[in-house]
């Protein structure tokens, strides 16, 4: 109706989370609720344009954070994080030298650690945290709440489909007229959530098969978008997932799942058919990296292996303190003469930051890996890791959510059941 009114949606969030965390007493549930809200909303409010800066998701992510780090600290076992963000020091010192005079450095340079930055706040605020099961539940909800509202905005935005499908490429007016990339990654994590919610069911009926509806809207969406990473990283996560509730589950239980996979495989199936039908078959020939006439197309990852090379090149000539961060940028218009950011964050730390870029990634790699071998319970914690790291090799960190899912990682989830508050008499 008024897409201003988005600005003034968006000052909404950030009031609302900021007046319940100082009134709750159970502060840490609502910045997670926050930061939770704000991962899921960040693309809807982009595509929206509420935002002012366009990285202002994960400014608000790390400025939640940090309230939560301000009120109830945070765990010594979390200095790799620290460790992690000293790693990124001698990239920015490099990129002041070799920054030019006429460059922005907030576009540059922060554009570029404002992920690593977000990631860092967010996992050591999450660091060592006990979650109640009912209370991270909650916490994947609000991730869900926006995306239910992008859902249906994309619905409303969308024109008719046979008119602006001409080829296999990644379609920007099927995405509310926004990056197809970043609105299938978020749809995918979506139906990724709700798929666990169909195994592990909302307490209310008419909520459940409410959501179950959304989540296979949401699936049709992202397969419009034509952008492959966002749907195949969904794909792997519920495969995980699903295998992990076998493996930890009774005979009970696994003949309950066992049902309920038979009509996922059947909706699937039906949801495929029928975007093939109002695609005229392109969409089939988007995932088998065929052109409209149906012919192969030479490169399977649209550009982003060319990228890739220049990248690594960049860290053999500089392997001990890169490029500097924020200098990828100018190396592609050298190299292969386009202004692209890098799709690849894991290439993008090789060489912009060098040698430390290599230890700052093995800290994300092993900081949570020691915490699952040392007991960490969360059911979540592989399909998580997953997505963060198969998100940042197609999308880099360009939203809060890879960072903020990371963070989920970290939480130790108590499954025993919300203990009700204790009946005094005199």
């Amino acid at each position: 109706m008024n897409r201003s009114l988005m600005f003034w949606y968006m000052l909404g969030i950030l009031g609302f989370f900021i007046y319940k965390i100082f009134i709750s007493k159970d502060k840490e549930k609502y910045v997670l609720f926050a930061t939770a809200y704000i991962a899921g909303a960040e693309v809807f409010l982009r595509m929206t344009k509420a935002f002012v800066l366009y990285e202002t998701g994960k400014y608000a992510v790390i400025f939640f954070a940090l309230i939560g780090i301000f009120y109830l600290g945070f765990k010594k076992k979390a200095f790799p994080y620290v460790l992690y963000l000293l790693f990124l020091i001698p990239g920015i010192l490099v990129s002041f030298n070799a920054i030019s005079y006429d460059a922005n450095f907030r576009t540059l340079v922060l554009f570029n650690l404002s992920g690593p930055l977000c990631l860092s706040i967010i996992a050591i605020f999450c660091y060592g945290r006990i979650v109640l099961l009912e209370d991270f539940l909650k916490i994947l909800d609000h991730i869900i709440y926006p995306l239910v509202s992008m859902t249906v905005y994309i619905f409303l935005y969308a024109p008719n489909i046979q008119d602006v499908i001409t080829n296999t490429a990644s379609n920007a007016a099927l995405s509310g007229g926004y990056g197809p990339n970043q609105v299938a990654t978020m749809l995918g994590l979506g139906v990724f959530i709700l798929l666990t919610r169909l195994l592990i069911p909302y307490k209310n009926k008419l909520v459940h098969w409410s959501m179950m509806l959304i989540m296979a809207i949401m699936a049709y969406r992202a397969l419009l978008t034509f952008s492959r990473g966002g749907v195949l990283v969904a794909v792997i996560m519920c495969l995980v997932f699903i295998a992990i509730l076998y493996l930890n589950t009774n005979i009970k239980f696994k003949s309950k799942i066992s049902i309920k996979l038979i009509g996922i495989v059947i909706t699937a199936l039906m949801i495929w058919s029928y975007t093939t039908l109002q695609t005229g078959g392109l969409i089939e020939n988007r995932y088998e990296n065929k052109d409209v006439l149906g012919r192969e197309k030479e490169d399977l990852t649209t550009g982003r292996v060319e990228l890739l090379i220049v990248e690594i090149d960049a860290f053999k000539e500089n392997p001990y303190l890169g490029v500097g961060v924020g200098q990828g940028k100018f190396e592609f218009e050298e190299e292969l003469g386009i202004q692209s950011a890098s799709h690849n964050e894991i290439s993008r730390m090789l060489s912009e930051h060098g040698l430390f870029g290599i230890f700052a990634l093995l800290v994300l790699i092993f900081a949570p890996m020691i915490t699952k071998i040392n007991g960490r319970k969360n059911i979540y914690f592989y399909p998580f890791l997953i997505f963060w790291g198969l998100t940042i090799a197609h999308s880099s960190m360009r939203i809060a959510a890879p960072a903020f899912i990371y963070a989920l990682c970290l939480l130790n989830i108590d499954y025993a059941p919300k203990k009700k508050p204790a009946l005094h008499r005199k």
